[in-house]
């Protein structure tokens, strides 16, 4: 079976700790990233609301912390994740987890 990380954006703060655990994780230099956070610039959506868009993205360097997970752990990225944002597993329970929640839910696989 597939392995995957579900992302829901709608909940993400933008803290960045998934991008350190990884580069520690990997063993990765300075620029060099296995998930990388995206953000937006902000914008106002009407009078009294303002909003920022975080979005971590998986680059080429993302193994799901093969190692981690033989050893039965969650990939680096899911285990530090503040707000628990990530989570790790197959593709088809997180794909059918995905479809049953509302906002900005996705499922990522790598492999």
């Amino acid at each position: 079976m597939k392995s995957a990380l579900l992302i829901n954006y709608e909940y993400c703060t933008g803290c960045h700790s998934c991008e350190i655990a990884c580069r520690n994780e990997l063993g990765l230099g300075l620029g060099t990233w296995g998930i990388k956070m995206l953000e937006s610039e902000p914008f106002q959506i009407d009078e009294d609301t303002w909003n920022w868009d975080y979005a971590p993205i998986l680059t080429s360097l993302c193994n799901m912390c093969a190692d981690r997970v033989a050893e039965g752990k969650d990939p680096a990225c899911a285990h530090h994740c503040l707000a628990n944002c990530i989570e790790y597993g197959t593709f088809e329970e997180l794909a059918k987890k995905a479809a049953e929640m509302p906002g900005k839910v996705y499922v990522i696989s790598n492999q």
